[in-house]
């Protein structure tokens, strides 16, 4: 018995209904794919221009703080110099000398500079540290040798004599430091007991701190 044209017609529906339904699924399968593709691509750049911009960020922090540590002539207080040199510059100041600059030092720095004529910018600069008896290109105090006025202080003081003691005992040393005084100046013990060299480093710090005022006679 011969099949009826509606019979041929759905028979024939059948298999281009399920080849649609796969080609949809596939296109479907496709673009799910590329969207996914699309969103990884996105994430990619996002984090690329994240990174970029923290470098360009970095870069201009570094920039600035280059421009200025040059615009000022000077390196900020304590940044690349030594413990020692940093305890230098604090027994200079009358500070208690621990080789960390903090704000007590910065506000010292910026009194001296304001005191001795200099441009007030809490940095230690070259025309800064020779003021305080630093050399800026070695770090290290200038000899006594090297300044006529403490050569002529300490002739006149003790002739010279490190170990020279006062009549009364009440100065010691190359220079007849009071006890106090070589304490603010960040010496220990008994001046005349040091070695030369520390006196004569000592007096050089003095001297840059107040001047030749704890010398009122031979200055």
């Amino acid at each position: 018995m011969s099949a009826s044209n509606d019979e041929l017609v759905v028979n024939a529906a059948v298999p281009e209904s399920d080849a649609a339904r796969e080609l949809a699924f596939r296109r479907s399968l496709r673009g799910a794919r590329a969207r996914r593709a699309l969103a990884v691509r996105r994430r990619r750049r996002a984090l690329r221009s994240r990174g970029s911009a923290l470098t360009v960020a970095v870069g201009l922090l570094i920039l600035s703080a280059t421009a200025l540590a040059g615009g000022t002539g000077g390196a900020v207080a304590g940044k690349g110099f030594s413990k020692e040199t940093i305890s230098a510059v604090q027994a200079t100041l009358g500070l208690k000398a621990d080789g960390i600059i903090g704000r007590k030092t910065r506000r010292a720095l910026r009194r001296f500079q304001r005191r001795n004529d200099l441009k007030v910018d809490g940095l230690l600069g070259s025309k800064t540290l020779r003021a305080m008896g630093i050399d800026p290109e070695s770090l290290r105090f200038v000899s006594a040798s090297l300044d006529p006025r403490l050569e002529a202080i300490a002739r006149c003081e003790s002739n010279g004599d490190p170990k020279a003691v006062s009549r009364d005992g009440r100065y010691h040393g190359k220079y007849q430091f009071s006890r106090s005084t070589w304490r603010s100046i960040g010496g220990k013990g008994t001046p005349s007991r040091a070695s030369e060299e520390e006196q004569d480093r000592r007096a050089a710090a003095l001297l840059a701190r107040d001047g030749t005022k704890p010398w009122p006679n031979c200055a």
